[in-house]
């Protein structure tokens, strides 16, 4: 645990912003934001502020660059690589409050929302409008817009749509040094360098957004939703490479593994097949006309690549079962193990087959269970490796092992992180995918937007210093 790195002087000046209601600083309350969905590295910020306004985070900012305290923003707290951990300790700006739905404009198609909105909010929002909004990350019915905005984050229709990048229009947002500044807007006319694509997937380190304008999607016609049935891992990646080699692009196509299936079924009762050695979740959508002759074309490719059958959802009941159990599978890996660590790795599709061989060899190499739920059809992975953060023992196999299988994406062509971001977790690996110059770039960038580094220290870059690191989890270096 850090030293205390605030003053009661700041705290109290805290409160005569926000009021003593939104003002966290007893360490019993604080043990709640001392992780976030990556729960290996732990570290609780010395106070804890809930602002509801853009000024209020003006003020919240300024405060502390001039008690020289670093502060982070933190949304709902569902990352998964430590991206909003408090590694030097300081203020943690907690922008749930922030929840308002600001404009819903059909007619121009976009929609002001801010951070604290919650991913799902805005489609329920939207229902029956005719239009949606995009991304729809795994954990969207908990995970916030600005959470969204910091990591970039994907989701299962990102195959068809993009990412989280694609979709904003533009954003309001708190400086490092408490300025107030508007990067692009409704237009989507930008000029000069891309400011808003250069801060979406920052992850809180060169600005605090505090409204976002995101685009909206008209919905699609129609959908058909189809589960393939495979006895081998082997058969399942074959297929998803033939289907997108044969120019079909579904909105989605993700692959769960026997583990993720078992786990599952005990949850929802869906029907899956228990003796699967992996399932594929397929949709294709878009205009009536075309549907059945991709869906049937996708049937033909998996059967003749193996499957075992291809079901189709007989209704808009049954689609939305079988999504909302691919959404909650995270949830559902509770009844596997008491703690576990999603990984995010990327790799080019044809390479699925080999990178899911070495993740089995390397779970058997460190001892660890390893679970697989992915967006199969753009190659980014989510092994699920399960542990018990309460023996030591284990923890160490677990980074061992989550480090291996970055490395082995590395060595295939792929990335560390698809959608969850560097964080503190996978910084190490940042050397081992960009060049010294690369860094260097990087770190450029961010110390023109954050000169003082109060911002979110020890965060995505090594050139940023990983300090603190060892004070929170010592050893962690050497078990990398």
């Amino acid at each position: 645990m850090n030293s205390r790195t605030v003053s009661s002087k700041l705290i109290s000046d805290l409160v005569a912003i926000v009021g003593a209601d939104r003002v966290l600083s007893a360490r019993s309350e604080l043990a709640v934001y001392e992780c976030d969905g990556f729960v290996i590295e732990k570290n609780s910020p010395d106070v804890a502020v809930f602002p509801r306004t853009t000024a209020e985070v003006a003020a919240i900012v300024h405060l502390c660059n001039e008690h020289s305290v670093p502060f982070v923003p933190r949304g709902a707290g569902t990352s998964l690589a430590g991206g909003c951990l408090p590694v030097g300790g300081g203020v943690m700006i907690v922008l749930t409050q922030m929840k308002q739905i600001v404009e819903i404009n059909l007619r121009d198609r976009y929609a002001v929302v801010e951070p604290g909105v919650v991913n799902v909010w805005l489609t329920q929002a939207l229902r029956g409008s005719g239009y949606h909004y995009a991304p729809d990350p795994s954990s969207q019915g908990a995970c916030t817009i600005g959470g969204n905005v910091a990591t970039n984050s994907g989701g299962p229709h990102t195959l068809k749509y993009g990412v989280t990048v694609n979709h904003v229009l533009g954003f309001e947002a708190v400086m490092a040094d408490g300025r107030t500044v508007q990067f692009g807007g409704p237009t989507a006319e930008s000029f000069g360098p891309d400011l808003v694509g250069g801060l979406v997937g920052s992850e809180g380190t060169l600005a605090i957004v505090t409204k976002v304008w995101v685009r909206l999607t008209r919905d699609p016609q129609g959908y058909r939703t189809m589960l393939g049935v495979f006895d081998s891992v082997e058969d399942a990646t074959q297929s998803i490479s033939e289907i997108v080699g044969a120019g079909i692009i579904p909105a989605a196509l993700e692959m769960m593994d026997q583990g993720i299936v078992v786990a599952l079924e005990e949850a929802f009762q869906f029907g899956f097949p228990l003796d699967a050695a992996a399932v594929l979740l397929i949709e294709v959508d878009g205009l009536e006309a075309g549907l059945d002759a991709q869906r049937d074309a996708i049937v033909d490719i998996c059967t003749r690549c193996g499957a075992r059958e291809v079901r189709q959802a007989a209704d808009d009941a049954q689609r939305a079962k079988l999504w909302k159990c691919r959404k909650q599978a995270f949830g559902a890996v509770g009844r596997l193990s008491p703690s576990y660590c999603t990984q995010d790795g990327v790799v080019p599709r044809t390479k699925l087959p080999h990178i899911l061989r070495r993740i089995t060899e390397i779970g058997a190499k460190h001892e660890v269970r390893i679970v697989n739920v992915f967006h199969a059809g753009d190659g980014n992975l989510h092994p699920i490796v399960l542990f018990d953060e309460r023996d030591a023992a284990q923890v160490r196999r677990v980074l061992a092992a989550s480090n291996e299988i970055l490395e082995e994406c590395i060595a295939a062509g792929g990335s560390v992180t698809g959608e969850h971001g560097i964080g503190v977790e996978k910084i190490d690996l940042m050397k081992k995918l960009f060049t010294p110059d690369d860094l260097e770039v990087m770190g450029r960038f961010r110390a023109a937007f954050n000169p003082q580094g109060n911002l979110s220290p020890g965060k995505m870059l090594p050139t940023a210093g990983a300090c603190g690191m060892e004070q929170i989890h010592p050893g962690r270096q050497a078990a990398m």
